[in-house]
């Protein structure tokens, strides 16, 4: 049973096309934070907030 390059190069792109479609499918879940995470964020620069102080934007130090 002879496999031709042909058969070979298209099952690679086939199982590369589904794996992309499995990481695009978990890609679109929502994980568990996420809304925590977003909330993290300043609402004016869209910054993460380190620490319980106010954001730089606000200090004026870029």
């Amino acid at each position: 049973m002879r496999v031709s390059g042909s058969d070979v190069i298209f099952k690679i792109i086939s199982l590369f096309l589904i794996g992309m479609a499995v990481l695009a499918m978990f890609g679109k879940l929502r994980f568990p934070g996420q809304k925590k995470l977003q909330s993290k964020r300043c609402p004016d620069c869209g910054r993460f907030k380190i620490g319980s102080g106010p954001c730089p934007c606000k200090k004026g130090v870029r």
